[in-house]
Order: structure tokens, then C-alpha cells, then sequence
């Protein structure tokens, strides 16, 4: 959601050397939007080189997106002389320029415009776009070998669904599994081959989905660097409200985004996406955890996850 605010700064200021730090920074590599690209760990014992690795930099402003009392913290560790941040949090003391939280909240890619535009941007894209690695790229050939691997190889036409398993946010993002059970099911009807894909910590999950469903899965195989080459190989993501749905939506790659916890207004993908949710009166409530029984997401009927699939799929044909 970034990256509308990151190009209008390298297309504004051209002769700038731009350095951009953050937990996705590498999925920027190549993109022509940064000088330099610095990893922030989430981690504390890795953050602090991270931070150190930013202030020998000796960056002349700084602006900060993320509206967390740590990001204004190290903005003036950097040594930023200006630094550019919404006042929120009781980190105002912290930054330079800091104008107020916009009332009601504006969707996420909009709110990280006005801080480029405070910064001296000009802004002309409010849709992020990213350009896939090319199709004879290792990193795309290493997919499709690790597609093939799982039983659900790139040839003969087939197309392929991904269904992302995971939420860094908690759970009350996720898709019961008994749902992503019967749309595999459903997909396989429809001779659409479903793979499994997400970070390590769900291998769990998807052990019991390929158990239960005709589903590969290559959940915990691939790497971060190989993310981008993932979603371009395939025909559409299935996903939750993720960094992954945005990041598919903005290679191109058609999105099926599934909201419940969380507003669509303030962080739906843009681009090659589609929203579905299930209407509830306690939506959205923004729980990581749902205290009662999920019925956001539980209800969100796997038939209905089907014909937007099938309805994206016909659109990028």
C-alpha cells in the first residue's frame, strides 16, 4: 500500500537518493522506486543494526508511514533533520511535521499519500502496481519446478488457484479450514488445481486441508524471495486480508480477498482484486481473536469464493 506514496517521491524528486526500510523492503528490489533497500526485521535483537545501518545513511527527512510510537522513535535515531509523520500516539514531540490523523480515516494507501504530498511529492497513482520478474527468470523457473514438485505442474493449460492460509494479524482473519476444505473440493469440480501456499507456521494447516481436499500444497517450501515469482505464476489468489493480497493485486496477479475482521474501506487491495465479505452485525470489529464463533468468516460460504474465482478468471482470459 506504499507504493503509490514511494513512486510519487522518486518521480517528484528524481535526483534524490531515496532509501526505504521496512520488514517488505526486498519485494521492492528492481522496481526503480529506491537507491537502497534496508530489511527491518520484526525482531528486537535484529532491529537495533537495522537502525544503525539507516542513521549512517544521514537521511535529510524521513518520512514515516507506519503510525507506531517505535516508527517516530527511530526516525530520530536516523537522525533525520525533518521528519514527516501523522500525529498520533503521543509521538508528535518526535517529528518535525506532523499533521493530524485525517477524521474519518481515509483508506490506508490514501492516508501514506498525504504524508508523501506533506513531503513535497506530487501524486498522479493511487493504484499500486509492480512489475513481475520476467518469465525466464530463475526465480520463476524455481516456482514452477517447486509446482511440479507438489503435483500441480504448469503445463497443458491447467489453470491454478493459490489459497494464502495465513494472517500475521491472528487468527479472526483466517478462513475456517472446513471452508477451504469443501472450495478445494469445489475447484477440483471445475478441474482448477488449488496449491497451498504460506509461511512455516502454517504447515499445520495445510497438512489437515491436503488431507481432507484435492489440494497441494507448497506451504513452507517456497522463501520471501521467491514471493513475487509465486504469485505470477499463478491464475488467482485466494486470500485473506494479507500484504500478500496486495502484493498480488499490484503484480497483476487477480485477487480474491476475503474481509471479515477488518474494514475494506481503510485497506482493500487495489487493482486486479476483488472483495468479498460476509455481511454481520459485529463487523467490523477489528478483534485479532474472535471471542464468539467467527460467523464474519465462517459463514462467507465457499460457493460464493468459487464464483468470484471463476468470475476473475474469466476476466483475465
Amino acid at each position: 500500500m506504499a507504493v503509490p506514496a514511494v513512486r510519487g517521491l522518486r518521480e517528484t524528486l528524481p535526483e534524490t537518493r531515496i532509501a526505504l526500510a521496512g520488514p517488505w523492503a526486498t519485494v521492492l528490489a528492481d522496481q526503480g522506486v529506491a537507491d537502497t533497500l534496508v530489511t527491518y526485521p520484526r525482531a528486537w535483537s535484529a532491529r537495533l543494526a537495522a537502525a544503525d545501518a539507516m542513521r549512517a545513511l544521514r537521511p535529510e527527512t524521513v518520512v514515516v508511514l507506519p503510525n507506531s510510537f517505535e516508527s517516530a522513535l527511530a526516525a530520530w535515531y536516523w537522525g533525520g533533520r525533518r521528519r514527516v509523520g501523522f500525529a498520533t500516539g503521543g509521538r508528535a514531540i518526535l517529528l518535525t511535521d506532523a499533521p493530524a490523523l485525517p477524521a474519518p480515516r481515509r483508506h490506508q494507501i490514501d492516508e501514506y499519500l498525504l504524508l508523501a504530498e506533506a513531503s513535497g511529492a506530487t501524486i498522479r497513482e493511487r493504484v499500486p502496481r509492480l512489475a513481475p520478474p520476467k518469465p525466464d527468470s530463475a526465480e520463476r523457473a524455481e516456482i514452477r519446478a517447486l509446482y511440479a514438485e507438489a503435483g500441480a505442474p504448469r503445463e497443458n493449460g491447467r489453470r491454478i488457484v493459490a489459497v494464502h492460509l495465513g494472517a500475521a494479524y491472528g487468527p479472526a482473519k483466517l478462513w475456517p479450514l472446513p471452508q477451504v476444505e469443501a472450495f478445494c473440493r469445489l475447484m477440483a469440480r471445475d478441474d482448477i488445481a488449488v496449491v497451498l501456499v504460506g509461511a512455516p507456521s502454517d504447515a499445520a494447516a495445510a497438512t489437515a486441508v491436503t488431507a481432507a481436499a484435492p489440494a497441494r500444497s507448497l506451504v513452507g517450501r517456497d522463501r520471501p524471495a521467491l514471493l513475487t515469482a509465486l504469485l505470477s505464476e499463478i491464475d488467482v489468489l485466494v486470500s485473506g486480508d494479507t500484504g500478500v493480497a496486495h502484493l498480488a493485486a499490484a503484480l497483476g496477479t487477480p485477487a480474491v480477498t476475503l474481509f471479515g475482521p477488518t474494514d475494506p474501506a481503510l485497506s482493500a487491495p487495489r487493482g486486479a482484486a476483488r472483495v468479498l465479505t460476509h455481511p454481520v452485525p459485529c463487523a467490523p470489529c477489528f478483534y485479532r481473536a474472535c471471542p464468539i464463533d467467527h460467523p464474519c468468516l465462517r459463514d462467507l460460504a465457499p460457493s460464493v469464493v468459487r464464483d468470484a474465482v471463476l468470475q476473475q478468471l474469466e476476466a483475465a482470459a
